[in-house]
């Protein structure tokens, strides 16, 4: 009797997957419809509690703004900053100039002038100063619904409640960010990139 029930217990566990993953697409489709022009979303996929969404604005790959020097974005927060600047390894020992901005909890930007687009471009970052805002506005401290109000114009709530994590990623998965959440506040951003500095 017992191994009965544990061959029906796991028929019935394997034929539930399909039907998640189903869901979760259909989810992730939905929430594209919803999703705002200027953002160009292409894509978005849903993995328990993260969601991934790929777009082409320029808010994913400038997510602190189009700057064409370090100075002018400071002077443009009007926060504090600690500077430091020194040269740092990546990709292929390619060795760039970097300027890492400090606040006073530890949240940094790390970042580098591009000799090819001539825009200040980003190489990491943690952000847990609510003070910090991203050129689309989102902040630490923000509700789920409204940093999910910055990219999508309207969404069922339950889509969100259970997305602990949102990465929004640039169309060639070069650069993005990631937000994550406990309960129903913004609690850090991250700056991710994998570009090849030159």
């Amino acid at each position: 009797m017992k191994k009965i029930f544990f061959i029906a217990f796991f028929v019935t566990f394997l034929s539930a997957l399909p039907a998640q993953e189903i869901s979760s697409r259909a989810k992730a489709m939905r929430m594209m419809t919803y999703s705002k022009p200027e953002y160009m979303v292409k894509d978005i996929k849903v993995l328990a509690d993260t969601m991934t969404v790929y777009a082409l604005s320029d808010h994913v790959i400038y997510p602190i703004g189009k700057w064409e020097n370090v100075e002018q974005y400071i002077t443009s927060t009007q926060l504090q900053w600690y500077r430091e600047v020194g040269y740092k390894n990546y990709y292929d020992s390619m060795v760039v100039s970097v300027n890492t901005l400090r606040r006073l909890d530890d949240s940094y930007i790390d970042m580098y002038r591009s000799i090819t687009t001539g825009n200040v471009e980003m190489i990491a970052g943690f952000i847990t100063d609510p003070e910090v805002k991203l050129e689309n506005g989102v902040h630490v401290g923000m509700s789920k619904e409204d940093v999910f109000s910055v990219i999508f114009k309207r969404f069922p709530k339950s889509y969100v409640t259970d997305i602990t994590v949102l990465k929004v990623i640039s169309g060639a998965g070069e650069v993005g960010e990631v937000y994550t959440f406990r309960g129903n506040k913004l609690r850090h951003i991250g700056i991710v990139s994998k570009y090849k500095y030159y």
